[in-house]
């Protein structure tokens, strides 16, 4: 059949299928009748298989813009993007995201264990050769002296606010790429998100040390913890999901690693979304609480302050276990 031909056989459905969409985008699909509904969808099949016999055939490039331009529209209006609604991000909020913690706490407590350690092998290597602190604690720490920043904040409280504002803002930062990273390391069957995973713990465990063995115990974990629960669990949790993607990797169940890593990625990506409402808790204490020391806010307070915190964070995190187990299902 000649191009002519064609065009002139198939004009007045193209017409009639322009003439609906125009409807159709200017009051709505609803405002269409059930029998134009059905001829809108059934023409737009009719045109997408004109446009790819057109396609086929040279020196029809006018028909095939027409066609190519009356397909998008009836696509877009067939099948309209899917529009992200408050409802549906608070629903995986509020119970999504922990009953798919639940499902992964292999994983959880995988990371959890590297994490801590790592923590535990900061604080032992700093205490039996303290002279290792420049492979083990944090760069911008090194030359601290923990009594001189204790003493400096009792007599001048407001005196290093700047610096304080300036490292939670770096930590706060640092944290949200640690987090990414733990996250695509999985890719590397995992082996880079426990490294990753044990050498934060590690700095952790270090600086603790630093601290304590100024008799600095209290006055290091009141800065730490009240900010620190839900910023180290969110790292936890992304690690978690760098996990899952190893997993994929390591074993497919039976699948091409291809068709595991495309099942487990949407679990690991929605494990690492879900941490981003912790980083804003987290950040918005580090900001205020954490960086309030005593006089002004006792050990004692801060300490409750991180112990309310905490008890809430995990409260929410494994409410769907508790959900689950409700329910009477068994959390695998």
């Amino acid at each position: 059949m000649e191009i002519a031909e064609f065009v002139e056989q198939r004009r007045p459905k193209w017409s009639t299928l322009e003439r609906l969409l125009d409807v159709a985008e200017r009051d709505g699909l609803k405002k269409l009748s059930l029998d134009d509904a059905r001829a809108l969808s059934r023409l737009y099949r009719s045109a997408s298989s004109d446009l790819l016999w057109v396609r086929a055939r040279a020196g029809a490039a006018e028909i095939s813009g027409y066609l190519n331009d009356l397909v998008g529209r009836a696509y877009a209006l067939t099948y309209p993007g899917k529009r992200l609604r408050f409802n549906a991000i608070w629903k995986f909020l509020a119970m999504g995201f922990p009953e798919l913690l639940a499902k992964e706490w292999r994983m959880f407590v995988a990371s959890f264990l590297l994490f801590w350690a790592g923590g535990g092998f900061g604080w032992v290597g700093m205490m039996f050769d303290p002279d290792a602190a420049p492979y083990l604690v944090p760069e911008q720490h090194q030359t601290l002296d923990p009594e001189k920043r204790k003493k400096d904040e009792a007599e001048n409280p407001g005196a290093s606010t700047g610096q304080q504002a300036a490292f939670s803002s770096f930590l706060f930062t640092h944290n949200i790429q640690v987090a990414f990273l733990a996250f695509a390391l999985g890719l590397s069957a995992g082996i880079g998100t426990a490294i990753l995973m044990f050498l934060n713990g590690v700095m952790l465990g270090s600086l603790a040390w630093v601290y304590t063995s100024k008799g600095m115990a209290g006055w290091f974990w009141a800065w730490i913890l009240p900010h620190g629960i839900p910023e180290i669990t969110a790292i936890v949790i992304a690690g978690a999901a760098g996990l899952v993607l190893a997993r994929a990797l390591v074993a497919p169940k039976g699948q091409s690693r291809r068709m595991a890593l495309k099942r487990e990625g949407k679990t690991a990506v929605q494990l690492l979304l879900g941490t981003l409402t912790l980083f804003v808790l987290a950040g918005f204490i580090e900001g205020t609480i954490s960086q309030i020391h005593p006089p002004r806010l006792s050990v004692v307070f801060k300490l409750s302050f991180a112990l309310a915190v905490g008890s809430g964070v995990y409260a929410y995190l494994w409410s769907g276990a508790l959900r689950k187990a409700l329910r009477g299902q068994v959390i695998d």
